[in-house]
């Protein structure tokens, strides 16, 4: 019991050690006009709010999203194929990925894609 408590208490020092080193460190002396603005894309945050913005970026970023949850649910069936039905996952994954693919070419036929318009 009384080990238990020191190796507590122990643990709890290092990390505040830790942290109060860590916070001394990351202090930062030199004060950047474009650092210290809540926005570093280029914008001027003093100007009006209501900027033009392409909805391409917006597309591209969705797809993005899209794709990469398609591949956080494709890769846990790496490690499930070989303790189940092979052609299941086969084919479940080959729909799944067939499904994504007619989206992508339907937004693409659709000109979504197009950045010359």
């Amino acid at each position: 019991m009384l080990s238990l408590i020191f190796v507590s208490l122990l643990i709890l020092l290092i990390s505040m050690v830790v942290m109060i080193i860590a916070s001394i460190l990351s202090k930062k002396s030199i004060v950047d006009r474009e650092k210290s603005s809540p926005f570093e894309c280029g914008f001027d945050p003093k100007s009006s709010s209501r900027l033009p913005f392409s909805i391409q970026f917006f597309l591209i970023a969705i797809i993005f999203l899209i794709f990469d949850v398609e591949i956080a649910l494709i890769l846990p069936i790496i490690i499930i194929i070989n303790h189940s039905n092979v052609w299941v996952w086969l084919m479940t994954t080959f729909i799944f990925i067939f499904i994504l693919l007619i989206g992508l070419y339907h937004e693409w036929n659709q000109g979504a894609l197009n950045w010359t318009n």
